[in-house]
């Protein structure tokens, strides 16, 4: 079970409902340390007093605001807990609003909401609510010292609290690029064929269908060089598509979309695994993409392999046990 990050209540009206938060999502890290190159010495960090020289012990050390140079205000802990008495300690939903007017860009970090053993009928209670009528409450609440916009409502049977980026915080995407076309610059032609793309490429959200290609890579390349083998590096990326090609390119994706599509039908009816595709299929699909379906097949030395083994290794890995 996640710890919790944050204990304190719920308020909506009259009703006080004691949480706790858990964090919704962990982050791929892979734990490099630093080392001085040629041994095997860690490298640490240290907090040095940039006039002495000297370290600082932690406990030395407090938050200052400059007001000038080489002038600083002083904030202690205590001192914000004193201005914002109890907001430490309280979730104060003001309104509920339509779950679908908030826009995707004010939304940051996902935690879990759960009660307390004696209050889950209030909790359940508001989960069900807000499901009900599709709204989310709208609150402020301070953590760690700083103050955060939120809103909770229900997902997947519990209750969710987003942070919320301020208004402030949300940059104006007009007044932030410098080289945004006009309405005049896409031809109706190509307007219709790059329609035409996305809708031969159109799919279900299936989020288990993405992987961390970076993290797994990284992981593999680690577990080579511990046993002193090679990793196959990554194919550069694609150029950029000048505006003489614009059109050719849209009509060959379109083509390499539809043959990609009749491939994972034909092996969706040869009672291939979900994603598989025939033989005469995967000759038509990158180094990438083979790599890719490797690694959701679990395929043994993959990094090593070049694109026919891959090939090769991707079509056996698919075919249905006997």
């Amino acid at each position: 079970m996640a710890r919790a990050v944050w204990s304190g209540s719920l308020t909506f009206g009259l009703v006080s409902l004691p949480v706790q938060l858990a964090t919704a999502t962990s982050s791929h890290t892979v734990g490099f340390r630093q080392v001085e190159r040629g041994t095997s010495d860690r490298v640490r960090s240290r907090r040095v007093n940039e006039r002495t020289g000297e370290e600082v012990p932690y406990d030395k050390i407090v938050k200052g605001y400059e007001t000038g140079e080489g002038a600083y205000v002083i904030v202690e802990p205590e001192e914000v807990d004193e201005i914002t008495p109890g907001r430490s300690k309280n979730i104060e939903i003001s309104g509920f609003v339509d779950l679908d007017t908030i826009d995707p860009i004010f939304f940051d970090t996902t935690y879990f909401l759960q009660p307390r053993k004696e209050h889950t009928k209030t909790y359940g209670l508001l989960r069900d609510a807000l499901a009900e009528t599709n709204r989310a409450g709208i609150a402020t609440m301070s953590m760690r010292q700083k103050e955060y916009l939120v809103a909770v409502h229900e997902e997947d049977g519990v209750l969710v609290m987003q942070t919320l980026h301020w208004a402030d915080e949300v940059r104006d995407p007009h007044e932030t690029l410098d080289n945004l076309p006009s309405d005049s610059a896409v031809g109706a032609k190509e307007l219709r064929m790059a329609t035409q793309l996305i809708e031969t490429m159109a799919m279900e959200w299936d989020p288990e269908e993405f992987h961390d290609r970076t993290h797994e890579r990284i992981q593999e390349l680690i577990a080579a060089k511990r046993s002193g083998e090679s990793v196959t590096k990554a194919t550069a990326p694609p150029e950029s598509t000048n505006v003489v090609d614009l059109m050719s390119a849209l009509e060959q994706s379109v083509d390499k979309a539809r043959q990609g599509r009749s491939a994972k039908r034909s092996g969706r009816a040869g009672g291939r695994t979900s994603g598989g595709a025939d033989d005469a299929a995967l000759d038509e699909w990158t180094k990438e993409q083979l790599y890719q379906r490797a690694s959701e097949l679990d395929v043994s030395g993959r990094s090593r392999m070049n694109r026919a083994e891959l090939r090769e290794s991707v079509a056996n890995a698919s075919r249905p046990a006997a």
